[in-house]
């Protein structure tokens, strides 16, 4: 009996698989038709994280190219991409193939992009982040199409559109020619040209780009894109819209609900739970943190060198950092105790209280988890309170307070109005580069996702070595997400380390730490206390729920259709 349900599973998935292909001829898609197959919750994450990386990527690029030419957009965006090694959309960025290669990369596609609108479906904000990058990707991909691969793309999708004849070409070329800017005469000779109703190119008929007669404008196929261009974003806004409505149902099962709730939020960059298998000294910290240290633990490093003095999450967040860039525990012992036993904490205290919680950071004490470091992403989204000095300074500061900061560390008033400028945006890991190239007077290769990646260029950069040496060493060490994992059990448990929980896992280190806060500062900062920890019971409820894998009978038996999203 059980095999004979395995074989109708196994033949099931089959078929889904082949209407799948049917359904995405093409590499570049309309994403029309929701899929119906079977995953797990691994392949579910991995197959969203991988296209939010690529999404990201793209903002990375649009942001820091903000009036440069298609073209130049277009090499900048395949550099980043091959630099990151998200060969899957390396290969649907270079025109319409059809070998197993494409159809696997067109497949993960496909099914990513479906599992993103439900995460990017619940708010306007997070509706509008996701259809300007899907534009994006979707420009980098038509972009890459030759003229018969549009005109399969037209005939796919059935839409009524046919390139000029010679003889209609050759009857307006003058205008063509006059029209089109720097482009040949062989180029646009040689080149498909589309008719379409002005109404449909407004933007190139406002710039005077195109050919206009009798209410039609003529346009070449990098134009082309606009109005193809249309058409895929009205689709996606409204499958996001029919997502939804659909969205209650799927987050009855709080493994979906908590995962799809965090994807924005996720960290997608290098797993550094691990620490570095050198020693840093930490009498070595104050001359590092000048600029090897992002803004964010320089701004900690300080205010624990002046005050003697951090909150719990601050004191975390940089723990871990250090953690991350071999600091040994021992080492980390002797430099809190040095430094809290200057302020308010009494020898006894600290032995008893905060030598405990630095150990659990390091995964000797407690639940023995290896905790890791703070992302970028988690540092933004950690929320401070009263007398906190974690987060991001880039976002928590205001303008003229940071630029006085940027300033009194060295950086002329020219390039702090910059490094601010881009923080007054929300581009806050872009300011953090800015900020990196300017200390090491130097070009940086890639964007900034974590503090410790920021570290790691840094002594790159001041060793002398090309930064493009380390990031080909480290793309196969890409992940996901960060492994947490225990010493007493042979299981690794998936967690996301940047989600919008706060905090960590183990409820025993927060109450600790939450005590000691207390004593130590009185009633400051009290109001927020019982927030964190209630988040944290919350998150720990919710986090254990996913760890649970879905299995295949699973699936079929709740039949995971969204074909109904249409209903």
């Amino acid at each position: 009996m059980m095999n004979t349900r395995q074989n109708y599973l196994n033949a099931k998935r089959f078929s889904a698989e082949l209407a799948l292909e049917h359904i995405v001829p093409h590499n570049v898609s309309f994403y029309l038709i929701p899929p119906v197959v079977d995953l797990t919750i691994e392949e579910f994450e991995k197959l969203a994280l991988e296209r939010l990386k690529m999404l990201r990527l793209l903002e990375q690029v649009t942001a820091k190219n903000p009036k440069v030419s298609p073209d130049a957009w277009r090499e900048a965006a395949l550099a980043e991409v091959h630099h990151e090694g998200l060969r899957t959309y390396a290969k649907l960025c270079r025109g319409n193939m059809t070998d197993d290669v494409s159809k696997a990369a067109r497949r993960r596609d496909y099914l990513s992009h479906f599992i993103l609108r439900f995460a990017y479906c619940r708010s306007e904000e997070l509706r509008r982040w996701f259809v300007a990058r899907e534009m994006e990707l979707f420009r980098l991909k038509f972009g890459a199409l030759t003229m018969r691969d549009v005109k399969d793309f037209l005939e796919v999708y059935e839409l009524d559109y046919q390139p000029l004849s010679d003889e209609e070409k050759a009857a307006i070329s003058e205008q063509l020619c006059a029209s089109t800017a720097n482009q040949t005469r062989l180029k646009i000779e040689t080149s498909d040209f589309y008719a379409v109703h002005f109404t449909q190119v407004l933007n190139l008929v406002r710039d005077r780009k195109c050919f206009l007669k009798g209410g039609i404008a003529y346009i070449p196929p990098e134009h082309f894109l606009h109005v193809i261009g249309s058409k895929h974003q009205q689709i996606i806004e409204d499958g996001l819209k029919a997502h939804l409505r659909m969205l209650p149902t799927l987050e009855i099962d709080e493994r979906f609900s908590m995962l799809l709730k965090s994807i924005h939020t996720s960290y997608t960059g290098k797993n550094y739970t691990v620490a570095k298998t050198g020693c840093v000294p930490i009498e070595s910290l104050d001359q590092l943190s000048k600029k090897s240290f992002p803004l964010c633990m320089r701004h900690v490093h300080d205010t624990l060198r002046a005050t003697h003095h951090l909150k719990h999450v601050g004191r975390m967040q940089y723990t871990l950092f250090l953690k991350a860039i071999g600091v040994t525990m021992e080492d980390a012992l002797r430099f809190w105790r040095e430094e809290l036993t200057r302020g308010k904490v009494p020898i006894e205290k600290f032995e008893k209280e905060y030598a405990y919680s630095i150990r659990h950071n390091y995964g000797k004490e407690g639940s023995r988890i290896n905790y890791s470091p703070f992302s970028c992403l988690k540092v933004i989204t950690t929320p401070i309170g009263p007398a906190e000095t974690h987060g991001c300074p880039l976002k928590n500061m205001d303008a003229s307070s940071l630029k006085m900061k940027l300033t009194g560390f060295g950086l002329s008033a020219i390039d702090a109005d910059d490094v601010a400028g881009y923080a007054a945006k929300g581009h806050y890991q872009i300011a953090c580069g800015k900020y990196f190239e300017v200390l090491h007077e130097t070009k940086l290769e890639e964007g900034i996702n974590h503090p410790n990646q920021y570290f790691e260029l840094s002594q790159l950069t001041m060793a002398g070595k090309p930064t493009t040496d380390r990031s080909r060493q480290s793309t196969q060490q890409r992940q996901s997400y960060s492994q947490h994992t225990t010493q007493d059990s042979n299981i690794t448990i998936l967690g996301d380390s940047s989600t919008l929980n706060n905090v960590d896992d183990d409820q025993e280190l927060w109450e600790i730490m939450e005590s000691k806060d207390k004593e130590v500062d009185g009633t400051v900062g009290e109001d927020s206390q019982p927030k964190v920890a209630t988040q944290t019971k919350q998150a720990v409820h919710s986090k254990s729920s996913l760890q649970k894998p879905i299995t295949a009978q699973e699936w079929e038996e709740e039949d995971f259709d969204l074909l109904g999203l249409d209903e």
